[in-house]
């Protein structure tokens, strides 16, 4: 697998453009979760990577053909992730493709249980002294949109873990009568401490979880395709009736109650079965 390879400054190749620095609300295990997480690229960043083909992963980074946005210009480049944990620090490097012989070098420090100081380097080949200050604009404005992008999934998927460990034991929960109800679909709801989406399919009225069980990433808003949900965050699809994972992985929704509809009264209950 890829290594970080020596320090940065020692080549002579490369020019350093300048630095961005800033404190993420996201502790240290997070971050290299979100660091190895290759997949999340054209989704969760898709203004910035169009698609991803990983080419080889592991503990230490992985290696992937990725695309750029728009996705009509047909670029792609060649990423290598490489990470040294002990040195609290990992190197992106361009391989090929735009940007060839480009490194960027981030490295982190804790601030705090749940915070992360973060000073990232931009290492670019062939930049003369008086033509850096555009090429760090340029990446100080990227790197904010890829940091508070990755922030929002991180900050979400931590206090996701928190509210599942806290989560009470299913119950039932009363929706009012059907024909108001349906008036206010899709309606986002809590039972037992867990969140659930009530739509409406095909004339079916069904209840999902608003976590995908890959990550625990948002279903609340997600769109219905074919009778699937697909995560924002990875892309992942769920049939929406079975839970089963529609792409053939070894995945599936959480179990999610019955919507119950009384027959004499029309009112609606979400049900978990004893």
């Amino acid at each position: 697998m890829p290594q970080p390879d020596g320090n940065p400054s020692a080549s002579n190749a490369l020019a350093s453009v300048g630095i961005y620095r800033r404190e993420v609300r996201a502790s240290l295990e997070r971050i290299w979760e979100n660091v190895l997480d290759w997949e999340h690229l054209p989704w969760l960043h898709r203004e910035s990577f169009s698609r991803i083909q990983c080419l080889e992963e592991g503990p230490s980074g992985w290696r992937a053909r990725v695309g750029l946005a728009p996705e009509k210009t047909g670029q792609e480049i060649l990423l290598e992730l490489a990470i040294e944990r002990t040195a609290l620090r990992y190197v992106a490097r361009t391989l090929e493709g735009p940007g060839r012989g480009t490194e960027i070098w981030t490295r982190l420090r804790a601030a705090a249980p749940d915070r992360t100081q973060i000073e990232v380097e931009f290492l670019l080949p062939g930049i003369p002294p008086g033509h850096r200050d555009a090429p760090l604009r340029a990446y100080l404005r990227l790197y904010t949109l890829l940091w508070d992008q990755d922030q929002s999934m991180m900050t979400r998927r931590e206090a996701q873990l928190a509210a599942r460990s806290a989560a009470a034991p299913p119950a039932s929960l009363p929706l009012g009568p059907l024909a108001e109800l349906r008036a206010r679909l899709p309606l986002e709801v809590k039972l037992g401490g867990r969140g659930f989406r009530v739509v409406e399919l095909a004339g079916e009225l069904l209840a999902h979880t608003t976590q995908c069980p890959h990550r625990l990433g948002p279903l609340a808003d997600a769109p219905i395709e074919d009778g699937c949900l697909r995560c924002p965050w990875h892309g992942y699809r769920f049939d929406l009736r079975t839970g089963r994972s529609a792409d053939g992985r070894p995945l599936r929704l959480a179990p999610a109650p019955r919507v119950v509809v009384d027959p004499d009264s029309s009112e609606v209950e979400l049900r978990f079965d004893r």
